[in-house]
């Protein structure tokens, strides 16, 4: 992955010039590693390009004008919107590869030797949230073994109870709501038609199978019945991907808070993180992209906060099945082309280790 491309090779972003794309970058990179806002002498000084600061105050309020910037009451100076910060990272950022120094450091931090996996994945998170100065999590979901069984039994008052055996021998039970009128022929039926499917196959596998065959309308099973594997399936949906969580660092997003009112944002962003539903969000999230996805202020659904970023990637097996994620969060200045690299390196070793 390598992002060092100069602006003279790179297309740039819809609706803006060189002058601009390039003025936009340099006050998006100051901020990044400043905090304050940028003013048009500070620019003019930074820029080889040799624009007086007349210059690059019209340019500027244009940028104003097309909501990528603002200037905060206290300055002249301006700041990046989340919008302007989205299409630097989209179209701007500069980013280069680990050096082979950096990925042995890593691995090496990494290994798996003498401990367990929980404390390798704690050290993960921690090894992450150093180099990024931000907070960090991993997510290892629970391991999922094939299954080799499912049985339903009828309970009367229209509940069955599902019965699964997964090939290690541990058996799991859960009690569902079967529709009015079920006979049951049709609860033997529903064993019958996923046995037949579960040979070798995990929950998430069979479940994908299943579902492909009843879009496809290839099931041959009556109304009732399709209802009943459905919901036999279905209650293992949340439950069967629940796994560990582990963030570190959280303490770096507080350090520099002062108004009452941030401080419970942030903790209430991490209250939240900690949830089954935002633990499966995290996951959903990696699955859709195939190396690193980046989240500015609530474009993720996962957190209504602004001035926040989270770098997320998914960690993938050698069949590229999701085997976990890490990611980072931080305020929207964090070092995007500095913690892109080390997170999607970092969610390589740990996909590796999670095999």
């Amino acid at each position: 992955m390598n992002g060092k491309l100069g602006m003279e090779r790179r297309a740039l972003p819809p609706g803006l010039d060189r002058r601009s794309a390039t003025i936009l970058r340099e006050l998006v990179e100051h901020y990044v590693a400043t905090g304050d806002p940028v003013g048009s002498r500070t620019l003019s000084q930074r820029l080889p390009m040799g624009l007086s600061p007349a210059t690059i105050r019209n340019v500027m309020a244009d940028l104003t004008d097309a909501g990528l910037l603002f200037s905060p009451h206290t300055s002249a100076g301006r700041l990046p919107t989340e919008k302007g910060l989205r299409l630097f990272v989209d179209g701007l950022l500069q980013f280069g590869s680990l050096s082979d120094e950096e990925r042995e450091s890593i691995s090496q931090s990494l290994e798996t030797r003498g401990r367990s996996l929980e404390d390798t994945l704690t050290e993960a998170s921690s090894m992450l949230s150093g180099l990024s100065q931000a907070a960090s999590l991993v997510i290892a979901p629970k391991g999922e073994g094939s299954v080799k069984h499912i049985e339903f039994v009828a309970l009367g008052g229209n509940r069955a109870l599902v019965v699964l055996v997964g090939a290690d021998g541990q058996v799991e039970n859960r009690v569902i709501e079967t529709p009015v009128g079920t006979p049951p022929s049709a609860l033997v039926e529903a064993t019958n038609y996923l046995n037949a499917r579960a040979a070798g196959q995990t929950l998430t596998e069979l479940r994908g199978r299943v579902n492909e065959e009843m879009s496809a309308n290839r099931t041959e099973l009556d109304q009732l019945t399709a209802e009943v594997v459905a919901s036999g399936l279905a209650t293992w949906s949340v439950e069967g991907r629940g796994g560990t969580l582990i963030v570190r660092g959280q303490g770096r997003l507080l350090s520099d808070i002062t108004e009452i009112e941030r401080l419970s944002t942030i903790q209430m962003l991490f209250e939240r993180l900690e949830t089954q539903d935002s633990m499966l969000r995290l996951l959903e999230l990696a699955e859709k992209s195939d190396g690193v996805r980046i989240f500015i202020g609530a474009e993720s659904g996962l957190f209504g906060v602004s001035g926040m970023a989270m770098v997320v990637a998914p960690a993938r097996n050698e069949a590229n099945r999701i085997v976990g994620a890490i990611g980072v969060i931080g305020p929207t200045r964090i070092n995007y082309g500095r913690i892109i690299p080390v997170v999607d390196y970092t969610a390589r070793v740990i996909g590796e280790i999670l095999r």
